[in-house]
Order: structure tokens, then C-alpha cells, then sequence
């Protein structure tokens, strides 16, 4: 069976700045914000939130369907996915613009910096989802405004459950719409910091939240997560990293974990232990796309 993963399919420009941004910023002055950071490290990488988790859920051993658009620069990374095992089925070629871009600067705290250009993203709602016996659920992750919208609804109308993961795209999103997104998912994992914000523009609290679906996760970092159902909270405890090498893509290792369990039809406890174990792992190397995963690693 697969699963179809709404959103974006981005090359990654990945910058290390040695310091920290807390001593380059001074808070009271950010209103005449002008700031200069030296990155000595610099890469390119395959990366945006589809293509990681189809990525992840690929090296697990679930069939991804990435849903997504690349522009006339994309090429490459089409060609990439299909010498993964990654279908393209539902990848599409936009002329007249660049593949999302993302420039990503971290800081030696893992605390990260991004500007995001859509380019080709902005027409992902194009595509859309329709009943197919073989697609068994599905996640919207962030994506062109319209898509998140349109893929939702779509979802829903042929009933296939899915996951609603707004990461970086929550903002774009005013409280009816967040709430009208739960009102239409059947699981929601957000990160403590984007939790906050959805609960914000909701008014309401995890335990809440948690009850207008079958599961809320949320991701803490190297805290490991919390697993909200029906209002009562459990805590799923971390997987120490051997190496905290790059957290770009880590949360997306996690979403693709939770794809592969939810798919087998996992408890979402157990399905967030795989994410976190998965996330661990993928610390350990640079870029979203570059980590390999052996049977006895996914055990643990």
C-alpha cells in the first residue's frame, strides 16, 4: 500500500555559521535588525519537506507517492527519486520557474535561520487526489498555500485518512482555517513550537486538539515527543544520537517513521518511537536525504 505526501520538493542550500545567533542578535534592537553572519560551510542538497519524508518512508520500506512540483531546474532531482525506488508518478514539471529553493543557516546550537523562495510550489494544488485502491493514507506537510487547502478537502472527500503537518507553512493560516484542517484530519504532529502557535490561533489546548482526531504528536527535539489521544498525554522518551551532526530534515525523518507505522497499523506511541529513532539517526549526517538505515538500526 502508499501513501501520498503532499508538499514541497526543494534544493537545500545549507550554510554553518560557527557562533551562536543568541550573541549576534541583540534583542532590543530588533526594530533597526542588521546583521551579518560569516559561514565558512557551505552545501546543496536534495531536500523539501515531500521529498525527505518520501525519502524516510522509503528507507523503512513503505511506498511513497510524493505529490509535488519542481520547476525547469528539476531534472535532476526527478531523476534521483526514480533511482531510489521513489515514484514520480504524481511529480510534476512547472516551465518558467525554479524549483523551491530553501537557504538554511544553522548555528552551533542546531538553532536554524531559513528563507524559503516557493517557486514551482505555488502551483502543487494543481494535482489532485482522488480514491485509488492502492493509497491507503496520506500527509499534508507544508506546501503552496492553495495545495494545503485543496489537498485537504480532497483527502477527505475520498476518504483517505491523513496526517496534517503544517511545520513551517502553520503561519500562512488564520484560526478558522487551522481548525477547519483538524476538523478534516485524522492525525496532527506538530513540533512544541508550532504547537504553541496552533493552539494560539485555535483557542484551544493540545488536550483539545487531541480529542477532534484519533492522535495529536508533538515533537520536542532531543526530548523526544509527546502523544496526545482523547486529552490524556504520554511523553515517548528520546533515542540518544551518536553524533549531532545537521537537524535539517530530522523532523521529516520523524513524519516518514510515522507514515510507515501508521500504515501497518501501529499504536501512535509506537509510531512515534520509530520517529524518534529515525530522527536520531538521521542527525547523525549531513542534509535531509543522505542517511541510510539498516534492519538492526530500525529495531534499535
Amino acid at each position: 500500500m502508499s501513501a501520498v505526501i503532499c508538499g514541497s520538493l526543494a534544493f537545500d542550500t545549507i550554510m554553518t555559521f560557527e557562533g551562536r545567533f543568541s550573541e549576534q542578535i541583540l534583542p532590543d534592537q530588533l526594530h533597526i535588525l542588521n546583521v551579518s553572519f560569516l559561514v565558512p560551510a557551505l552545501r546543496r542538497e536534495f531536500g523539501g519537506c515531500a521529498g525527505n519524508i518520501a525519502y524516510s518512508l522509503r528507507q523503512l520500506g513503505g511506498k511513497a507517492l510524493p505529490m509535488a512540483t519542481v520547476g525547469t531546474d528539476g531534472a535532476e532531482y526527478v531523476e534521483r527519486m526514480d533511482g531510489l525506488g521513489i515514484s514520480t508518478e504524481f511529480v510534476r514539471q512547472v516551465g518558467d520557474t525554479y524549483t523551491a529553493q530553501a537557504m538554511i543557516m544553522t548555528d552551533r546550537d542546531n538553532n536554524q535561520i531559513t528563507a524559503f523562495h516557493p517557486g514551482a510550489m505555488m502551483q502543487a494544488h494543481v494535482t489532485r487526489i482522488e480514491a485509488r485502491a492502492d493509497i491507503k493514507l496520506g500527509i499534508i506537510s507544508p506546501d503552496g498555500r492553495d495545495a494545503m487547502l485543496q489537498h485537504a478537502e480532497q483527502f477527505k472527500a475520498a476518504g483517505i485518512p491523513f496526517v496534517f503537518d503544517p511545520g513551517q507553512g502553520l503561519p500562512m493560516f488564520d484560526g478558522k482555517e487551522l481548525s477547519h484542517f483538524v476538523e478534516l484530519a485524522t492525525w496532527v504532529t506538530v513540533n512544541d513550537y508550532e504547537a504553541k502557535m496552533l493552539c494560539d490561533r485555535t483557542g484551544l489546548s493540545c488536550a483539545e486538539l487531541s480529542e477532534r482526531v484519533q492522535g495529536l504528536v508533538v515533537t520536542l527535539g532531543a526530548e523526544g515527543c509527546e502523544v496526545w489521544i482523547d486529552g490524556e498525554k504520554t511523553v515517548v522518551p528520546p533515542v540518544k544520537a551518536e553524533a549531532v551532526v545537521d537537524p535539517t530534515g530530522c523532523g521529516d525523518a520523524f513524519r516518514g517513521a510515522l507514515l510507515f507505522g501508521l500504515e501497518q497499523g501501529w499504536p501512535l506511541e509506537r509510531c512515534a518511537a520509530l520517529g524518534n529513532r529515525v530522527g536520531a539517526l538521521k542527525i547523525a549526517t549531513r542534509g535531509g536525504q543522505n542517511y541510510t538505515l539498516t534492519d538492526a538500526q530500525i529495531a534499535g
